[in-house]
């Protein structure tokens, strides 16, 4: 028996803000959409990778999540680990770097913690 992964959920306050956020920093584009009176769900990604984000935005719930201590994160790994910290920098949304280990974190909106690798590392 073999499983495979293919998405993470994030519930998010405001789903066009995560859209925007997510397409700007990370170049991830809606592929669908599923929507009911009371939710709609939206899975982003990009051409590297087959796995999804899965962004859920509850109609009963606008506030942010509470995160507890914000002790998980997806990662991605960059080719151009310099030209990603500047854009992250630009946009103002790294909210921790780890210069021993050559990594740092991106901050959403909703205060989801998004890991940035080298390539070469």
């Amino acid at each position: 028996m073999r499983f495979k992964m293919v998405h993470e959920n994030y519930n998010v306050s405001d789903l066009e803000r995560s859209l925007r956020f997510y397409k700007e920093a990370l170049g991830l584009e809606e592929v669908r959409r599923k929507s009911t009176d009371d939710f709609t769900i939206v899975y982003v990604k990009n051409a590297e990778s087959d796995f999804e984000l899965e962004l859920t935005w509850l109609k009963d719930h606008p506030q942010k999540y509470d995160l507890g201590e914000c002790e998980f994160h997806l990662a991605f790994v960059v080719d151009d680990f310099e030209a990603a910290h500047r854009k992250h920098s630009e946009m103002g949304c790294i909210c921790f770097e780890n210069e021993k280990m050559g990594i740092y974190f991106i901050e959403d909106p909703d205060g989801y913690w998004l890991e940035i690798i080298p390539a070469n590392r």
